[in-house]
């Protein structure tokens, strides 16, 4: 059963489209509407949302930015944009970020419905148990293995082995095109213990070569990058950019590896059923930074060691040394508490801002988005849109029992952006509406 939501600041278009999916006979569980992006964002932080179908101008926060803090929030959703603008830059733009169809208003209702069913179909991939998985591996993949003289090129132009510029000449003989001249890794590895069973070399290779297919299969219609095997039975990917795509914002570029980093664990935890870790670096330029950045990937996925419910690191979240060095963990709590602490205090001052965003939370802290998540909710004990949102009804019964403002001027003291919105929160929260508590 999947939840879908639908994102239009047209409430007739939201009720139409809810009504037709409701009736199309789709394993659809519940259908959410919201009506600008902010209504959206609540429920993607508090739902368990599958597919969003959104509309690309919604007036304060458009659909494009929507997508985009969607996909830091739960980089999986599925997303379908439509629009009534036949533009190819907004196309283009909603595709890159991983739109998986683009509709042009007004919506043709079996349009619509087989492209729901087209992406529910490929979301709707059955999970096998370790040993199903292995054996249908062996027999159905035919494997073309990668070629090996590519794999060793590429292993060795990032472990400082040779010279650079002979290694560069023969990867472009191998049809590996490293012009950069941005330059970012990641690094995947599949923990082979987590199933309790041993797993035989022969499987490991199989796996491996699974694992390469969800990478490719993740980054090939929209990032230029190249997938390898390399030492300790990991996967790795470089990703490049030219200076046209790299553009000026690099934090959005870091926000977006995180991006792949989450959908790569996601994914092979739910199809290959294996735990792993994934390791990002930073972003440098220059091809001859690659053996830095792959001693960068490595040094993050270390961090599992420290974090062993954490399975995605991004090395430049890590600035007070490094698990080689042997950090106390009376250390590592205390810088992990200050970061904690910190974003509690700028959510405390900040929570009535409409639009507030993990992102931003994040920057202010100098960490991942993905990163910071992780720490508040292990040293809180809830998320960090969940104080948010205590934050925000704490004050608003505050400002029901002991003022006479109206419920729109509550909701706009405490960050929302439209009372009904503001009132189903509310209700949700403490069981009962804003003018129940009020009597």
């Amino acid at each position: 059963m999947y939840n879908i939501l639908i994102a239009d600041d047209e409430p007739l278009i939201c009720k139409g489209l809810a009504n037709l999916l409701e009736s199309s006979g789709l394993n659809i569980e519940n259908i959410y509407t919201a009506h600008n992006g902010y209504e959206a964002l609540d429920y993607l932080k508090m739902e368990s949302i599958d597919l969003l179908v959104t509309d690309i101008q919604m007036g304060a926060m458009s659909g494009i930015e929507l997508m985009q803090q969607a996909k830091i929030v739960k980089p999986w959703v599925q997303v379908i944009v439509i629009s009534a603008h036949e533009t190819f830059q907004y196309a283009q733009l909603a595709m890159r970020l991983g739109a998986r169809d683009y509709l042009i208003k007004p919506i043709n209702s079996e349009q619509l419905l087989n492209s729901v069913r087209h992406v529910l179909l490929h979301m709707d991939r059955p999970e096998q148990n370790q040993e199903e998985l292995i054996s249908d591996l062996r027999e159905h993949f035919r494997m073309e293995q990668p070629q090996p003289q590519r794999m060793d090129i590429l292993s060795r132009l990032v472990s400082k082995s040779g010279s650079s510029g002979e290694l560069l000449r023969q990867a472009r003989e191998q049809g590996v095109d490293l012009r950069g001249p941005y330059f970012a890794m990641l690094k995947v590895r599949l923990d082979f213990e987590s199933g309790g069973k041993t797993i035989a070399d022969k499987d490991v290779l199989l796996l491996q070569y699974a694992v390469l297919n969800i990478v490719n299969e993740l980054l090939d219609k929209d990032w230029s990058h190249h997938s390898f095997y390399s030492a300790n039975r990991d996967v790795s990917i470089i990703v490049q950019w030219d200076e046209a795509a790299y553009g000026n914002i690099s934090s959005d570029k870091v926000n977006q590896l995180e991006m792949i980093g989450r959908s790569l664990h996601f994914n092979i935890r739910k199809y290959l059923g294996f735990e792993c870790v994934v390791g990002i670096s930073q972003i440098l330029k220059g091809h001859e930074f690659l053996p830095e950045l792959n001693d960068q990937v490595g040094k993050a996925i270390v961090w599992n060691r420290q974090h062993r419910d954490h399975y995605v690191f991004f090395f430049g979240d890590f600035k007070w040394g490094l698990p080689t060095e042997d950090p106390t963990e009376e250390d590592l709590a205390a810088q992990n508490n200050l970061i904690v602490e910190k974003a509690q205090e700028y959510v405390l001052a900040n929570y009535a801002q409409k639009g507030l965003t993990l992102n931003e939370v994040a920057q202010r802290n100098h960490v991942s988005p993905n990163y910071l998540s992780y720490l508040f909710k292990k040293y809180t004990g809830t998320n960090l849109w969940e104080y948010v949102i205590k934050l925000r009804m704490e004050e608003s019964k505050r400002l029901i029992l002991t003022t006479d403002l109206r419920r729109y001027e509550i909701s706009e003291r405490v960050g929302y952006e439209s009372p009904e919105h503001f009132s189903k929160i509310f209700k949700k929260y403490f069981g009962m509406s804003p003018s129940e508590m009020k009597k």
